[in-house]
């Protein structure tokens, strides 16, 4: 699924990264814990979390995740968008939740991780 795809299904609204909008995303993870995300060897990733705050950015850029999805109408910081854009970074939120996003991406075909 091309991230504006995954947006449109989750009525998501993206906060920087719109050269993102045509990455093509092959599998999504849900986390808020950071460690978990760590763990993730794949690739075109997209990060499902509540978790907003710098951690996120920082996590996604260790593991490769050029997409972050935030959940439960969690807005990024200043700070966090500043660092998503300095690490080109696409973040988006949602009203949805976790559980909620995350079935409604499955069902639409976008693969877990495993």
């Amino acid at each position: 699924m091309k991230l504006k795809e995954i947006l449109a299904c989750v009525d998501g609204k993206l906060v920087c990264g719109a050269s993102h909008l045509e990455d093509e995303v092959q599998r999504g993870f849900a986390s808020d814990l950071m460690s978990d995300v760590l763990t993730i060897l794949e690739d075109d990733i997209l990060l499902i979390t509540g978790l907003s705050n710098n951690q996120a950015i920082r996590t996604a850029e260790m593991s490769d995740i050029t997409n972050i999805l935030l959940v439960r109408n969690k807005r990024p910081s200043q700070s966090m968008i500043d660092m998503a854009n300095e690490l080109n970074i696409s973040l988006s939120y949602t009203s949805y939740s976790l559980f909620k996003t995350s079935g409604l991406l499955f069902a639409k075909g976008l693969e877990p991780v495993y």
